[in-house]
């Protein structure tokens, strides 16, 4: 089965550019486990969430704001595409990605198919 894991890092904490990621040993040691499982099927680190515009479309009239489209505690900073048997295995991956173990937390989501 395919799943989305939504990777969420807290407002306010501390925001780790793609060569602070690739320098990382949490990170490394965690990204060489999923690849070489060939789990990975996809994926995007993704700029802050204060670089985001929100569409809406009231009518005819197309409104756009600043930053993301609800305020929350933590927001999406990237995502992975996977492909693993079951739900379980989805959530054992999860639950060994950094952003994880480190203060954030990670959206486990089934992909229609």
């Amino acid at each position: 089965m395919k799943y989305v894991l939504f990777i969420c890092t807290p407002v306010g904490g501390e925001e780790l550019s793609p060569a602070q990621i690739a320098d990382d040993p949490r990170f490394t040691s965690y990204i060489d486990e999923v690849r070489s499982g060939d789990i990975v099927k996809g994926g995007a680190r993704l700029r802050p969430s204060t670089d985001a515009t929100t569409v809406r479309v009231q009518g005819d009239e197309v409104l756009l704001s600043d930053g993301p489209f609800v305020e929350s505690k933590e927001y999406v900073a990237g995502f992975d595409l996977i492909e693993v048997a079951d739900l379980d295995e989805a959530i054992a991956l999860a639950s060994r990605h950094p952003a994880a173990l480190g203060g954030g937390s990670v959206e486990v989501r089934p992909v229609w198919e």
